[in-house]
């Protein structure tokens, strides 16, 4: 069994104002990705260039905080948020929803669209290997929190969480730092390397968030207030999970087969 690290949730303050690690995980994730897509683009323009890579970070940043926060509490809290809607300001007790960010960011990358010109999927594609960035440093904000531990287990890494008991349970925080940060980032940064089909990068990463979370959700406790779900043991995150799976394979396919019917046409006229 491992002792919990126990960090004081503020890391600092601005005169009287406290600052959150919860927070700086976000800030991280954002200047992360925004830095390293920036890297990129001087090597592989791929159609953007800084200023409008600038202004699409700028949109997912804001459908992500806002489509976080709005799905965590219509997804997990909503008696909360029926009873009391000034608590969706409350950022910085934690809780967001990643599947509520998800809609968010593509409902900004929509707008942004439109603005810039650029095909919807265009621009998914260009920031979903980023995105891993983001959320392996929530998942680390999540951990320094001491929330969303993992189930009861006897494995000797299982740590006792303030506020979780007395008994040891898995850092399934950490797992989902190791899932959908470290490897969903390995898996699609060397998937996108070079310029694949309209489409593809997205689906590949819906795919592999999908089965990534739908993994970690094995070993982390339900939310309390909703626990499990279909069949007894599904969890809110696995059910939402499902149809991102699904949405991913579809993507990827009609990513795939619109390449080759691209190509057969351009044969064609040759």
């Amino acid at each position: 069994m491992l002792s919990y690290p126990s960090i004081n949730p503020i890391a600092f303050h601005i005169g009287s104002w406290p600052v959150y690690w919860y927070g700086l995980m976000y800030l991280v994730g954002f200047l992360g990705g925004w830095g390293l897509l920036s890297l990129r683009l001087r090597f592989s323009p791929r159609g953007f260039i800084q200023d409008e890579l600038s202004d699409i970070v700028f949109y997912a940043a804001l459908g992500a905080i806002i489509g976080g926060r709005i799905g965590y509490m219509l997804f997990y809290d909503w008696p909360v948020l029926f009873s009391n809607p000034l608590q969706i300001f409350a950022t910085w007790k934690g809780g967001m929803s990643f599947h509520g960010g998800l809609l968010g960011v593509l409902v900004a990358l929509i707008l942004c669209a439109k603005k810039t010109k650029k095909p919807f999927l265009a621009l998914t594609d260009l920031i979903a290997p980023a995105v891993p960035i983001g959320l392996g440093a929530g998942r680390i904000g999540n951990f320094i929190n001491g929330e969303l531990w993992g189930r009861v287990t006897t494995m000797p890494w299982g740590i006792v969480f303030p506020n979780a008991g007395n008994a040891p349970r898995h850092p399934s925080q950490l797992y989902e730092f190791l899932l959908e940060g470290v490897l969903l980032f390995t898996i699609l940064w060397i998937y996108s390397r070079k310029p694949k089909p309209l489409g593809a990068v997205s689906g590949l990463f819906a795919i592999c968030y999908g089965v990534f979370r739908f993994t970690a959700e094995c070993f982390r406790e339900p939310d309390a207030q909703i626990g499990y779900l279909a069949f007894g043991w599904l969890t809110e995150g696995q059910l939402l999970s499902l149809p991102l799976i699904l949405v991913g394979v579809v993507l990827m396919a009609w990513a795939y087969n619109h390449k080759a019917k691209a190509s057969t046409s351009h044969e064609a006229i040759s």
